[in-house]
């Protein structure tokens, strides 16, 4: 079952932008892996292909969108969030007591940071679209066999890998095959990966960002794009689609998106006139 969860979190003390990058977050995360479960941790750390979670960058409260780079520090006191999805419903039970022990008076460090995770949201809210969980059967029932534009906000650095390099052009082929691939390694539904044939993009307004850090730099574009399903399709077909567009709020797409890029969900784009 896969399960988008925010975490409410307050710094104690200024968290300086050398350490709000996505490594940084990765830490923490296995930090409060290790609190609960210390082989897991380790296992996750090790792990570089299974992907079972994907992070956001640290975000504050009061921005309305989502923010991958921070300027300034984050002066103590100031309302944040963290959302962390899980893809395993293995790895989420692992973690249960993790999210009902936490103690709002522990600190948690963030390099030279120490901060306060106040609360974890696990369930939709009218003021955070990122918390919500739903199992893969109930996103697959519930996916409409009908509705045939697809849109999606991308609200991280995105890109794909293509042979060596690095592609921020988000294809059909690439964002619908990495939503199958995360699909096929955590689901035990089946779906043809010729669904993706009746695919083709219809509306993209999307520009480049660079995320740079001490060791590289990541190409990827944000924006909102959108995609139809167009010609004689069986519903079967625009169900699985639909399905797979519902999960990309917790899988995400592309690369790094362990490390916060990636983040899509979907939404309401304006058809173009």
């Amino acid at each position: 079952m896969p399960h988008s969860l925010v975490l409410n979190i307050i710094p104690q003390s200024p968290i300086y932008p050398g350490y709000l990058s996505g490594k940084h977050i990765h830490a923490l995360f296995l930090t409060l892996v290790s609190a609960v479960d210390k082989l897991l941790g380790d296992f996750l750390h090790a792990d570089k292909s299974n992907k079972a979670f994907t992070l956001s960058p640290l975000q504050v409260s009061s921005n309305y969108r989502v923010q991958w780079e921070h300027k300034q520090a984050i002066a103590p006191g100031t309302p944040c969030w963290l959302r962390i999805s899980l893809l395993d419903e293995a790895l989420f039970s692992k973690l249960t007591q993790l999210w009902l022990n936490l103690n709002p008076s522990r600190a948690w460090h963030l390099g030279s940071a120490d901060l306060k995770i106040t609360s974890v949201l696990g369930t939709p809210q009218s003021t955070q679209p990122w918390a919500n969980f739903c199992s893969y059967s109930q996103l697959y029932e519930q996916a409409s066999d009908r509705d045939r534009l697809i849109s999606f906000t991308l609200s991280t650095p995105t890109a794909f890998r293509q042979q060596e390099f690095d592609c921020a052009l988000p294809s059909r082929d690439s964002v619908f095959n990495s939503l199958i691939n995360r699909w096929h390694k955590f689901s035990k539904i089946e779906m043809s990966p010729d669904i993706v044939q009746a695919i083709f993009p219809s509306y993209f307004d999307i520009r480049t960002e660079i995320v740079a850090d001490s060791r590289s730099k990541f190409i990827g574009c944000v924006g909102n794009v959108s995609y139809r399903i167009l010609g004689n399709v069986e519903p079967q077909v625009i169900k699985q689609i639909n399905a797979l567009a519902d999960f990309a709020l917790y899988s995400g797409v592309g690369r790094k998106t362990p490390m916060g890029m990636g983040m899509v969900r979907r939404s309401q784009i304006r058809k173009p006139t």
